[in-house]
């Protein structure tokens, strides 16, 4: 049966109305960079082939806008449902945990966020062809299955696979594919640091949660590994980050080599990694959100020039 908890009367000072705010936090616009910053580089790289097309590009956004946000959702509903989410809760507030919605109306709020994915999906497998469709119903599925379904892979330890290849692989090379029918070497190797960087910011998150997700029986990689594990874990995403504009040289211009100007932006949340724990680590999270967002608009623009 499902558990309902009392919705609260949101209030907002701000003059936004309360239900807008509610959904915002629902949406969790800070993780949106991961959708955003695949879709960038992916772009950047057919654009370095002269086959750059605005449209698709601008539906291979807004599709990965509305997995991300439709994930954001299901796991609000499902970590919820299986008791993920407490009390206890360290990170950002959820919006079905803390009341302010009915689980069921944050389940249709996901199902009709995949659903609007799916339509702009079919528009891009008209452009794209039949790739293009497979991988969008895959991303969706896999969004769902997160934390959903019978076999939830974010609760096996298997989260960190999915981001770095749906977050990283699949939107890049996917975004390039659907605009030049083809994806060259490059947008291979620009979507290993994407998605790296965005493996990144989930091992932070884990990190943070490792003692509530235990008691819970979410069996994260995090949780696998441990606390000295998960910080090994970051510091090897990082180091595939920063290698890789070195990789690209053969395939590009030196141009490609901006994105280590950001590795400034790496010392702080990299110091809290092996520093801190609990909500300290809402710190590293949000630092190493803004790397990644950075580095990520900056391998766009090396690629581009």
């Amino acid at each position: 049966m499902e558990r309902v908890v009392p919705a609260a009367r949101p209030q907002d000072a701000s003059g936004w109305p309360g239900w807008v705010r509610v959904w915002l936090l629902a949406a969790r616009p800070r993780t949106l960079t991961a959708a955003v910053i695949p879709v960038l580089v992916g772009t950047a790289a057919a654009a370095a082939q002269g086959a750059m097309r605005p449209v698709p590009a601008l539906g291979a956004l807004l599709a990965a806008l509305c997995i991300q946000i439709g994930t954001n959702f299901a796991n609000d509903y499902h970590d919820f449902q299986r008791g993920a989410d407490t009390h206890e809760r360290l990170g950002p507030r959820r919006v079905t945990q803390s009341g302010l919605v009915p689980p069921r109306t944050v389940r249709a709020a996901a199902l009709c966020t995949f659903g609007v994915a799916f339509v702009i999906g079919i528009y891009l497998a008209v452009v794209g062809g039949w790739p293009i469709l497979v991988t969008g119903l895959a991303s969706i599925a896999a969004g769902w299955a997160y934390t959903g379904g019978p076999w939830p892979f974010g609760y096996h330890g298997l989260g960190d696979v999915f981001v770095f290849i749906f977050f990283g692989l699949v939107a890049t090379a996917g975004t390039t594919y659907v605009q030049m029918h083809g994806v060259p070497t490059a947008s291979w190797i620009a979507a290993l640091p994407v998605g790296a960087l965005a493996t990144a910011i989930l091992a932070v998150n884990n990190l943070r949660d490792i003692a509530t997700d235990a008691r819970a029986g979410k069996r994260t990689l995090a949780v696998r590994l441990g606390p000295n594990g998960t910080r090994a874990e970051y510091v090897l995403l990082l180091i595939v980050a920063f290698a890789a504009p070195f990789a690209l040289l053969p395939f590009a211009r030196p141009w490609v080599l901006l994105p280590l100007v950001a590795i400034p932006l790496a010392v702080a949340p990299l110091r809290l990694v092996f520093r801190s724990q609990g909500t300290e680590l809402n710190a590293a999270l949000g630092g190493t959100a803004r790397l990644h967002l950075v580095y990520g608009v900056l391998l766009a623009a090396g690629l581009v020039l």
